[in-house]
């Protein structure tokens, strides 16, 4: 694959994503969350000035969710605006493709390969980059590039590294998953 055929996919980093109820750390969460998003930021300024093709997905919550659209919770974090070319797919469930139009919006560019970013790591990102291997991309998941919130029984550091290892390799006939750190994701 050639980075001609490769596109960036942004999941979910949305002002209230990790404004979850009962967050155990809010404070170490919200400050890697910061990290996080400045890390992506970076990853963009580079796609950005290699030409490749960035595509948001913005998670649309039901009425009372902290992603209501049309919230301020909802909107994207203003570290990451999408430029006017830059397509933003709407979803409702944790699956970026299902019953969205992010598979059509890749195929129409020829994209073979994403480099995977975003929130929440067990969720719409773990989901998300099973789905697209499942149907013919090759994911490039950036290991420092995803974020969630501490659960019941987990950090969200020890969440982050369980995503990362059992990603590491997933595959569906020759569809792989690589996970790097951001500063290799655009090799």
């Amino acid at each position: 694959m050639t980075m001609s055929n490769t596109a960036v996919v942004v999941i979910d980093v949305q002002n209230a994503v990790l404004s979850v109820p009962g967050m155990l750390r809010p404070a170490e969460t919200m400050a890697a969350l910061d990290a996080c998003v400045a890390r992506i930021a970076g990853l963009l300024v580079g796609a950005r000035r290699s030409d490749i093709p960035i595509l948001f997905v913005q998670h649309d919550g039901t009425v009372g969710h902290r992603l209501k659209p049309g919230s301020v919770g909802w909107q994207i974090r203003p570290e990451l605006t999408p430029r006017c070319s830059e397509p933003v797919v709407h979803k409702r469930a944790s699956d970026s493709f299902f019953h969205t139009t992010l598979d059509a919006e890749l195929q129409s560019r020829k994209i073979g390969r994403l480099i995977v970013v975003g929130c929440m790591t067990q969720y719409c990102v773990d989901t998300t980059v099973r789905r697209a291997v499942t149907l013919g991309y090759d994911v490039t998941l950036v290991a420092d590039g995803h974020m969630t919130a501490d659960s019941s029984v987990l950090t969200f550091e020890q969440i982050i590294a369980h995503h990362n290892e059992l990603l590491d390799g997933f595959d569906a006939d020759e569809h792989l998953v690589s996970v790097v750190p951001s500063e290799q994701a655009m090799l």
